[in-house]
């Protein structure tokens, strides 16, 4: 605990401080807004003169070189195309989905978890099984590791590598943060993730999200079957994402209590909310 504390006030103060000496800090980020909303830490950290070296998928709909930082891709068994393909057939079943009653509310769970269970583990093969790559990294020595846990390669290459990992963490349907973190996030007022609750909620509501309380360890359990074996294989243990991710140095928490709801947070969680947010600019001048 008190290295896990040491660790966690060191690289608060050198992402946050920045340091006379430059760090070496490996980036595997996850797709689409994930990687949207860490871009610009990532850029200007590379900016102070930290060497900021990105792993990223050849084929992908948003990531690719960023200012300031060095970066590797690895290849994957799909095209830009069918990545193309199978975001919009995903993303159009989950928005037509019906979501009027409690029964279908957790249905949509259900569709979102299974979506994904690819998501989660189909990067993950690519990165953890090229050696090449993996060498070049160990190589580095890299101080830290800035990954979001939406995917699990981040997750399971710090644990590879042995460097302090640091969690960029928007969204999770199964709550990993919670449970990784042992979080307290009592039911009553704390809605689980797609219930559409709030933190005032009647006595069925709170039922219904007790049951959803209950059932997180599997639903992450679900979401990460495949990820688990990866790790398991790559580690040469057996070990699961929740172990693993219980483990972090720092949780960056990427919302914000005026937009969400309020519930409690572990001291090595840091909201940092509204960070991605483009510099205003001045309003036009009418007469």
């Amino acid at each position: 605990m008190v290295v896990r504390m040491a660790a966690s006030v060191l690289l608060l103060l050198f992402f946050c401080l920045g340091s006379a000496e430059a760090g070496k800090l490996l980036v595997i980020p996850a797709f689409g807004s994930h990687w949207t909303g860490m871009k610009p830490l990532v850029e200007e950290l590379g900016r102070r003169g930290n060497q900021v070296v990105v792993v990223i998928p050849e084929a992908s709909l948003s990531m690719g070189p960023s200012q300031h930082t060095t970066t590797l891709t690895y290849p994957v068994p799909y095209t830009k195309a069918q990545l193309q393909e199978s975001m919009k057939a995903g993303l159009e079943k989950l928005l037509s989905a019906d979501v009027s009653t409690d029964l279908a509310r957790f249905q949509s769970f259900i569709n979102t978890m299974d979506m994904l269970k690819v998501i989660a583990s189909r990067n993950a093969e690519g990165l953890l099984s090229n050696k090449d790559l993996m060498k070049k990294l160990q190589e580095y020595n890299f101080d830290a590791i800035l990954t979001d846990p939406f995917e699990p390669i981040g997750a399971i290459a710090a644990e590879y590598l042995s460097i302090p990992a640091i969690y960029m963490q928007t969204s999770h349907p199964c709550g990993v943060d919670t449970l990784a973190s042992q979080c307290p996030a009592p039911a009553s007022y704390v809605p689980q993730p797609l219930t559409h609750f709030t933190d005032r909620m009647n006595l069925w509501q709170r039922s219904v999200n007790l049951v959803r309380t209950l059932l997180q360890p599997m639903a992450c359990e679900r979401i990460f079957a495949r990820a688990d074996e990866i790790a398991s294989q790559v580690l040469q243990r057996k070990t699961s994402m929740v172990e693993i991710m219980s483990r972090a140095a720092l949780w960056f928490m990427h919302f914000d209590f005026v937009f969400e709801l309020p519930r409690p947070l572990m001291p090595n969680m840091i909201i940092i909310g509204g960070m991605d947010s483009k510099k205003a600019e001045p309003l036009s001048q009418f007469s």
